[in-house]
């Protein structure tokens, strides 16, 4: 039954896209609403490559797809969103588009890498592509990840934590929010040692998490879509 979590994901990747869209219209301006958008969006995007592979089976186009939206923009989106919260808007631009040339560069190479065969199975992994060399493209993306979603999360808690009030709302969503950060690169290694199901598990829980926090932290009642940036940039890691 494990095999079928990615579903389950999947929808509530749906839902939770749509909800962050929506919140981000009101405020269009707000460029870390938009990349959150985004984020959430590649993530399901990820997980229904997943879906499909355990319903019909592995398919060259559904690997290449998982490949990318997954090893290659996995938390990106996300963290590219906290990064327009905590540094400049001229400096976030500069790191988008660097990021974004590696990405389309490192794309193009899983498109256009043969596939070894004799390796594949009903598993998703890297493995199967003929050009190892193209798996070195992911770590810098994910560590750059992981440093602006998770340690930004964490710096947010750390900040609201220190304060007399101790907001506990934004304390413990930006908490949960850096926990599901972790939770899918926890097991995207599992994934990359051929036990794919740890990373099912993992991104389902990382996004229940992720959704949690975002939601202790909007219903905080001194929250407002119109928040002054630098307001935002002080430690909020949701909008």
């Amino acid at each position: 039954m494990i095999d079928f979590i990615p579903i389950v994901t999947t929808v509530l990747a749906v839902i939770f896209t749509v909800i962050l869209y929506k919140r981000w219209r009101l405020n269009p301006q707000a460029f870390y609403l938009g990349w959150w958008t985004f984020g959430v969006a590649a993530y399901g995007l990820g997980t229904l490559a997943e879906s499909i592979n355990t319903l019909f089976g592995w398919q060259e186009w559904v690997f290449r797809s998982w490949y990318i939206a997954g090893a290659l923009l996995g938390g990106f989106p996300l963290a590219q969103g906290t990064a327009y919260l905590l540094l400049k808007r001229r400096t976030a631009h500069i790191l988008t588009g660097f990021f974004g040339v590696y990405i389309v560069g490192a794309a193009i190479a899983v498109l256009a890498s043969p596939i070894n065969y004799l390796v594949v199975t009903n598993r998703l992994t890297g493995a199967v592509l003929e050009w190892q060399w193209v798996r070195l493209f992911s770590p810098l993306v994910n560590t750059y990840a992981f440093f602006f979603l998770v340690g930004g999360a964490i710096w947010s808690a750390w900040r609201y934590w220190r304060r007399a009030d101790r907001p506990a709302s934004r304390v413990g969503g930006n908490a949960l929010i850096a926990l599901g950060g972790i939770l899918p690169g926890v097991g995207g290694s599992f994934a990359r040692a051929g036990q794919i199901e740890v990373l099912y598990v993992t991104e389902f829980v990382g996004l229940v998490l992720i959704w949690l926090g975002y939601r202790l932290i909007v219903k905080d009642p001194t929250e407002s879509v119109h928040t002054n940036q630098q307001e935002v940039a002080a430690g909020r890691i949701a909008g």
